[in-house]
Protein backbone atom coordinates (compact mmCIF):
# COMPACT_ATOMS: atom_id res chain seq x y z
CA UNK A 1 0.00 0.00 0.00
CA UNK A 2 2.11 2.81 -1.23
CA UNK A 3 -0.40 5.90 -0.94
CA UNK A 4 -0.05 8.80 1.29
CA UNK A 5 -3.18 10.29 2.47
CA UNK A 6 -6.14 7.66 4.89
CA UNK A 7 -8.62 8.04 1.82
CA UNK A 8 -6.67 6.74 -0.66
CA UNK A 9 -5.34 3.65 2.15
CA UNK A 10 -9.30 3.41 2.55
CA UNK A 11 -10.37 3.12 -1.12
CA UNK A 12 -7.50 0.14 -1.34
CA UNK A 13 -9.08 -2.18 1.96
CA UNK A 14 -12.59 -1.07 2.15
CA UNK A 15 -13.67 -3.32 -0.77
CA UNK A 16 -11.97 -6.34 0.98
CA UNK A 17 -14.12 -5.53 4.01
CA UNK A 18 -17.60 -4.44 3.02
CA UNK A 19 -20.41 -6.32 2.42
CA UNK A 20 -21.26 -6.49 -1.19
CA UNK A 21 -25.13 -7.19 0.03
CA UNK A 22 -26.97 -4.05 1.35
CA UNK A 23 -29.60 -5.85 3.41
CA UNK A 24 -26.29 -7.45 5.47
CA UNK A 25 -24.52 -3.83 6.19
CA UNK A 26 -21.32 -4.21 8.80
CA UNK A 27 -21.86 -1.90 11.80
CA UNK A 28 -19.97 1.16 12.32
CA UNK A 29 -18.11 -0.49 15.44
CA UNK A 30 -17.03 -3.25 13.70
CA UNK A 31 -15.77 -1.95 10.39
CA UNK A 32 -14.00 0.21 12.38
CA UNK A 33 -11.93 -2.60 14.18
CA UNK A 34 -11.42 -4.08 10.77
CA UNK A 35 -9.95 -1.01 8.80
CA UNK A 36 -7.87 -0.28 11.87
CA UNK A 37 -6.59 -4.22 11.54
CA UNK A 38 -5.83 -3.78 8.12
CA UNK A 39 -4.12 -0.29 8.32
CA UNK A 40 -1.73 -1.81 11.21
CA UNK A 41 -0.59 -4.52 8.96
CA UNK A 42 1.09 -1.69 6.67
CA UNK A 43 4.47 -1.71 8.17
CA UNK A 44 5.26 1.82 6.68
CA UNK A 45 2.30 3.52 8.32
CA UNK A 46 3.43 5.70 11.22
CA UNK A 47 -0.28 7.63 12.20
CA UNK A 48 -2.66 5.54 14.02
CA UNK A 49 -6.36 6.87 13.38
CA UNK A 50 -9.03 7.28 15.74
CA UNK A 51 -12.29 6.12 15.48
CA UNK A 52 -13.59 9.88 15.04
CA UNK A 53 -10.95 10.37 12.23
CA UNK A 54 -12.18 7.17 10.62
CA UNK A 55 -15.80 7.86 10.81
CA UNK A 56 -15.76 11.24 9.23
CA UNK A 57 -13.72 9.53 6.59
CA UNK A 58 -17.00 7.03 6.22
CA UNK A 59 -19.03 10.10 6.58
CA UNK A 60 -17.51 12.09 3.73
CA UNK A 61 -16.85 8.57 1.21
CA UNK A 62 -20.51 7.78 1.24
CA UNK A 63 -21.12 11.25 0.49
CA UNK A 64 -18.75 10.45 -3.24
CA UNK A 65 -20.34 8.30 -5.69
CA UNK A 66 -17.40 7.27 -6.67
CA UNK A 67 -16.21 5.45 -3.55
CA UNK A 68 -16.27 2.27 -2.36
CA UNK A 69 -18.44 3.26 0.64
CA UNK A 70 -22.15 3.56 0.97
CA UNK A 71 -24.47 3.77 3.73
CA UNK A 72 -28.10 2.03 4.16
CA UNK A 73 -30.70 4.61 4.04
CA UNK A 74 -32.76 3.15 6.78
CA UNK A 75 -31.11 2.20 10.04
CA UNK A 76 -26.99 1.75 10.49
CA UNK A 77 -23.82 -0.11 8.85
CA UNK A 78 -22.24 -0.04 5.74
CA UNK A 79 -21.71 -1.98 2.67
CA UNK A 80 -19.88 -1.72 -0.58
CA UNK A 81 -21.00 0.29 -3.33
CA UNK A 82 -21.39 -0.61 -7.25
CA UNK A 83 -20.21 2.14 -8.86
CA UNK A 84 -21.91 2.34 -12.41
CA UNK A 85 -19.68 1.35 -15.52
CA UNK A 86 -18.31 4.66 -16.91
CA UNK A 87 -19.22 6.57 -14.14
CA UNK A 88 -16.55 9.40 -13.84
CA UNK A 89 -16.57 11.74 -10.32
CA UNK A 90 -13.43 13.43 -11.63
CA UNK A 91 -15.43 16.31 -13.16
CA UNK A 92 -18.12 16.99 -10.61
CA UNK A 93 -15.69 16.64 -8.11
CA UNK A 94 -13.25 19.09 -9.17
CA UNK A 95 -15.77 21.80 -9.78
CA UNK A 96 -17.13 21.87 -6.71
CA UNK A 97 -14.00 21.80 -4.86
CA UNK A 98 -12.20 24.41 -6.94
CA UNK A 99 -15.88 26.64 -6.73
CA UNK A 100 -15.44 25.95 -2.96
CA UNK A 101 -11.97 26.78 -3.27
CA UNK A 102 -12.06 29.88 -5.53
CA UNK A 103 -10.52 28.23 -8.13
CA UNK A 104 -12.88 27.34 -10.31
CA UNK A 105 -10.80 28.55 -13.73
CA UNK A 106 -7.43 27.36 -12.00
CA UNK A 107 -6.84 23.52 -12.80
CA UNK A 108 -3.62 22.75 -11.97
CA UNK A 109 -3.82 19.87 -9.30
CA UNK A 110 -0.94 21.38 -7.26
CA UNK A 111 -2.82 24.27 -6.76
CA UNK A 112 -5.78 22.81 -5.76
CA UNK A 113 -4.09 20.26 -3.28
CA UNK A 114 -2.49 23.53 -1.70
CA UNK A 115 -5.21 24.95 -1.33
CA UNK A 116 -7.31 22.41 0.11
CA UNK A 117 -4.34 21.58 2.47
CA UNK A 118 -4.55 25.20 3.29
CA UNK A 119 -8.15 25.02 4.31
CA UNK A 120 -8.14 21.74 6.71
CA UNK A 121 -5.68 23.50 8.71
CA UNK A 122 -7.19 26.74 9.07
CA UNK A 123 -10.83 25.02 9.55
CA UNK A 124 -9.13 22.52 12.47
CA UNK A 125 -7.35 25.52 14.24
CA UNK A 126 -10.47 27.61 14.01
CA UNK A 127 -12.67 24.81 15.54
CA UNK A 128 -10.12 24.14 18.60
CA UNK A 129 -9.77 27.97 19.13
CA UNK A 130 -14.00 27.45 19.39
CA UNK A 131 -13.42 24.74 22.10
CA UNK A 132 -10.82 27.13 24.01
CA UNK A 133 -12.94 29.64 24.59
CA UNK A 134 -15.80 27.98 25.34
CA UNK A 135 -17.88 28.47 22.31
CA UNK A 136 -19.29 24.74 20.41
CA UNK A 137 -18.22 24.46 17.03
CA UNK A 138 -20.27 21.92 14.25
CA UNK A 139 -17.90 22.05 11.20
CA UNK A 140 -20.00 21.09 7.99
CA UNK A 141 -18.57 18.22 5.98
CA UNK A 142 -20.42 16.35 3.49
CA UNK A 143 -22.49 19.73 2.22
CA UNK A 144 -19.18 20.44 0.51
CA UNK A 145 -18.11 16.56 -0.61
CA UNK A 146 -18.60 15.51 -4.53
CA UNK A 147 -21.77 15.26 -6.01
CA UNK A 148 -23.38 17.60 -3.13
CA UNK A 149 -25.56 20.50 -4.69
CA UNK A 150 -24.21 23.48 -6.11
CA UNK A 151 -26.19 25.93 -4.22
CA UNK A 152 -24.83 24.78 -1.05
CA UNK A 153 -22.01 26.99 -1.88
CA UNK A 154 -24.65 29.55 -1.13
CA UNK A 155 -26.50 27.56 1.60
CA UNK A 156 -24.38 25.96 3.99
CA UNK A 157 -21.66 27.59 6.32
CA UNK A 158 -18.40 26.03 6.78
CA UNK A 159 -19.18 25.74 10.60
CA UNK A 160 -21.98 26.67 13.11
CA UNK A 161 -21.16 27.73 16.33
CA UNK A 162 -23.05 27.66 19.59
CA UNK A 163 -23.26 29.39 22.78
CA UNK A 164 -24.84 28.60 25.86
CA UNK A 165 -24.24 31.58 27.63
CA UNK A 166 -23.14 29.86 31.38
CA UNK A 167 -23.29 26.58 32.99
CA UNK A 168 -21.40 24.16 35.34
CA UNK A 169 -18.54 22.48 33.28
CA UNK A 170 -19.22 18.63 33.10
CA UNK A 171 -17.79 15.60 31.03
CA UNK A 172 -18.10 16.26 27.90
CA UNK A 173 -19.77 19.53 27.83
CA UNK A 174 -21.72 21.96 30.51
CA UNK A 175 -24.57 21.36 32.60
CA UNK A 176 -27.27 23.61 31.71
CA UNK A 177 -29.24 25.00 35.04
CA UNK A 178 -32.95 23.79 34.09
CA UNK A 179 -33.75 27.40 36.17
CA UNK A 180 -31.66 29.44 34.11
CA UNK A 181 -33.38 27.75 31.26
CA UNK A 182 -36.85 27.93 32.43
CA UNK A 183 -35.73 31.71 33.06
CA UNK A 184 -34.75 32.68 29.59
CA UNK A 185 -38.26 30.91 28.24
CA UNK A 186 -40.61 33.52 30.83
CA UNK A 187 -38.37 36.73 29.59
CA UNK A 188 -38.26 36.12 26.07
CA UNK A 189 -34.50 35.56 25.66
CA UNK A 190 -33.21 32.26 23.45
CA UNK A 191 -31.63 29.92 25.89
CA UNK A 192 -28.78 29.84 22.93
CA UNK A 193 -27.38 32.14 20.03
CA UNK A 194 -26.06 30.24 16.82
CA UNK A 195 -23.48 31.84 14.28
CA UNK A 196 -23.31 30.43 10.88
CA UNK A 197 -19.21 30.97 9.97
CA UNK A 198 -17.81 31.09 6.65
CA UNK A 199 -13.93 30.15 6.64
CA UNK A 200 -11.51 31.93 4.31
CA UNK A 201 -7.63 31.16 3.68
CA UNK A 202 -7.75 34.20 1.84
CA UNK A 203 -9.92 37.35 0.12
CA UNK A 204 -8.83 39.30 -2.32
CA UNK A 205 -10.21 42.07 -4.55
CA UNK A 206 -11.65 40.26 -7.21
CA UNK A 207 -13.19 37.71 -4.86
CA UNK A 208 -14.04 39.72 -1.66
CA UNK A 209 -17.46 40.56 -2.51
CA UNK A 210 -18.64 37.29 -3.55
CA UNK A 211 -16.46 35.84 0.03
CA UNK A 212 -18.85 38.29 1.53
CA UNK A 213 -22.33 37.94 0.72
CA UNK A 214 -21.75 33.97 0.70
CA UNK A 215 -21.02 34.44 4.79
CA UNK A 216 -24.44 36.68 4.49
CA UNK A 217 -26.44 34.61 2.53
CA UNK A 218 -25.77 31.32 4.93
CA UNK A 219 -26.30 33.34 8.08
CA UNK A 220 -30.13 33.96 7.43
CA UNK A 221 -30.83 31.03 9.19
CA UNK A 222 -29.00 32.25 12.78
CA UNK A 223 -28.76 34.48 15.40
CA UNK A 224 -25.64 35.80 13.79
CA UNK A 225 -23.37 35.77 10.98
CA UNK A 226 -19.43 35.76 10.84
CA UNK A 227 -16.56 35.75 8.28
CA UNK A 228 -12.69 34.52 9.39
CA UNK A 229 -10.15 35.20 7.18
CA UNK A 230 -6.21 33.26 8.24
CA UNK A 231 -4.06 35.55 6.04
CA UNK A 232 -3.56 39.11 6.54
CA UNK A 233 -5.53 41.97 4.43
CA UNK A 234 -2.20 43.42 3.26
CA UNK A 235 -4.41 45.51 1.26
CA UNK A 236 -5.50 48.56 3.78
CA UNK A 237 -8.52 49.77 0.89
CA UNK A 238 -9.47 46.01 0.78
CA UNK A 239 -9.94 46.14 4.80
CA UNK A 240 -11.57 49.06 4.69
CA UNK A 241 -14.27 47.49 2.17
CA UNK A 242 -14.63 44.62 4.24
CA UNK A 243 -15.15 46.44 7.39
CA UNK A 244 -17.79 49.01 5.94
CA UNK A 245 -20.05 46.03 4.62
CA UNK A 246 -19.51 44.35 7.76
CA UNK A 247 -20.90 47.11 9.76
CA UNK A 248 -23.96 48.07 7.07
CA UNK A 249 -24.88 44.13 6.53
CA UNK A 250 -24.33 43.71 10.92
CA UNK A 251 -21.59 40.76 9.64
CA UNK A 252 -18.98 40.19 12.30
CA UNK A 253 -15.53 39.85 10.23
CA UNK A 254 -12.27 38.50 12.03
CA UNK A 255 -9.01 38.01 10.57
CA UNK A 256 -6.29 35.52 12.47
CA UNK A 257 -3.40 36.85 10.34
CA UNK A 258 -1.73 34.08 10.27
CA UNK A 259 0.73 34.01 6.87
CA UNK A 260 0.31 31.01 4.30
CA UNK A 261 3.74 30.42 4.31
CA UNK A 262 3.37 29.90 8.06
CA UNK A 263 0.10 28.00 7.69
CA UNK A 264 2.27 25.54 5.13
CA UNK A 265 4.68 24.26 7.84
CA UNK A 266 1.68 23.56 10.15
CA UNK A 267 1.28 19.72 10.30
CA UNK A 268 -1.92 18.80 8.13
CA UNK A 269 -5.30 19.26 9.69
CA UNK A 270 -6.50 15.86 11.50
CA UNK A 271 -2.87 16.46 13.60
CA UNK A 272 -3.54 19.95 14.60
CA UNK A 273 -6.38 18.62 15.96
CA UNK A 274 -4.65 15.99 17.86
CA UNK A 275 -1.86 18.51 19.44
CA UNK A 276 -1.42 18.92 23.05
CA UNK A 277 -2.74 22.09 24.73
CA UNK A 278 0.52 23.56 24.93
CA UNK A 279 1.44 22.67 21.18
CA UNK A 280 -1.46 24.53 19.95
CA UNK A 281 -0.97 27.30 22.30
CA UNK A 282 2.19 27.73 20.05
CA UNK A 283 0.10 28.10 16.96
CA UNK A 284 -2.27 30.15 18.45
CA UNK A 285 0.29 32.69 19.37
CA UNK A 286 1.57 33.14 16.08
CA UNK A 287 -1.91 35.10 15.35
CA UNK A 288 -2.15 38.34 15.99
CA UNK A 289 -6.71 38.36 15.78
CA UNK A 290 -8.14 41.50 14.34
CA UNK A 291 -11.87 42.52 14.25
CA UNK A 292 -13.03 44.51 11.61
CA UNK A 293 -16.70 44.50 12.64
CA UNK A 294 -19.11 42.72 15.11
CA UNK A 295 -21.76 40.59 14.12
CA UNK A 296 -25.08 42.20 14.99
CA UNK A 297 -27.91 39.86 16.60
CA UNK A 298 -31.62 38.82 15.53
CA UNK A 299 -34.25 36.41 16.25
CA UNK A 300 -34.16 32.86 14.29
CA UNK A 301 -36.36 32.60 11.57
CA UNK A 302 -37.65 29.16 11.49
CA UNK A 303 -39.24 29.36 8.18
CA UNK A 304 -35.56 29.97 7.45
CA UNK A 305 -34.10 26.74 9.38
CA UNK A 306 -36.99 24.72 7.96
CA UNK A 307 -35.59 25.45 4.48
CA UNK A 308 -32.19 24.90 5.72
CA UNK A 309 -32.83 21.12 7.04
CA UNK A 310 -35.03 19.94 4.11
CA UNK A 311 -32.76 17.49 2.07
CA UNK A 312 -30.14 18.54 4.40
CA UNK A 313 -29.00 15.39 6.95
CA UNK A 314 -25.99 18.04 8.44
CA UNK A 315 -28.59 20.55 9.28
CA UNK A 316 -30.98 17.87 10.73
CA UNK A 317 -27.95 16.72 12.89
CA UNK A 318 -27.51 20.12 13.97
CA UNK A 319 -30.42 20.84 14.99
CA UNK A 320 -31.21 17.41 16.72
CA UNK A 321 -27.94 18.31 18.47
CA UNK A 322 -29.33 21.51 19.80
CA UNK A 323 -32.79 19.58 20.53
CA UNK A 324 -30.68 17.12 23.04
CA UNK A 325 -29.15 19.85 24.40
CA UNK A 326 -32.12 20.97 25.72
CA UNK A 327 -33.74 17.78 26.63
CA UNK A 328 -31.35 16.16 28.68
CA UNK A 329 -30.16 20.12 29.84
CA UNK A 330 -26.95 19.45 29.02
CA UNK A 331 -24.73 21.08 26.58
CA UNK A 332 -22.86 17.98 24.51
CA UNK A 333 -19.42 18.94 22.86
CA UNK A 334 -20.47 17.76 18.98
CA UNK A 335 -18.07 14.57 18.91
CA UNK A 336 -20.02 13.15 22.28
CA UNK A 337 -23.45 13.88 20.82
CA UNK A 338 -22.67 12.53 17.84
CA UNK A 339 -20.78 9.25 19.61
CA UNK A 340 -23.86 8.94 21.82
CA UNK A 341 -26.49 9.32 19.04
CA UNK A 342 -24.80 6.84 16.93
CA UNK A 343 -24.70 4.22 19.76
CA UNK A 344 -28.04 4.60 20.23
CA UNK A 345 -28.95 3.91 16.86
CA UNK A 346 -27.06 1.16 16.74
CA UNK A 347 -28.10 -0.42 19.94
CA UNK A 348 -31.56 0.14 18.50
CA UNK A 349 -30.23 -1.54 15.38
CA UNK A 350 -28.80 -4.28 17.59
CA UNK A 351 -32.20 -5.03 19.34
CA UNK A 352 -34.60 -5.14 15.72
CA UNK A 353 -31.91 -7.75 14.56
CA UNK A 354 -31.99 -9.80 18.12
CA UNK A 355 -28.21 -9.46 18.49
Amino acid sequence: MATNSLRDQLKEILPEILPPNAAEPIKGTELIRLVKFSLKQESSLKQEYSDATLRYHFSIMCCDPSSPIAKVEQGQGYYLRRVAAGFSAGAAATTMAQAKLGLLFESTPELVDRALARTLKFRAIYERDMDLVGRFPFIFESSFAPGAPYENLWKCPDAAVLDWGSGEVAEGGIALSPRLLELKRAMGVPPFTMASVKLKVSVSSDSYREDFFQALSHARWGHSGELAIATPLLDEQLAEELRRLGAEYGLGIQVYNLDAEELDELPPGHLIQQMKPREFEAVLGRMKRQVLSSARPRALEWRLIEQARTGNVEFQELFSWVQRCLEDGKAYRRQDFAALAEGEVEGAWEAAEGV
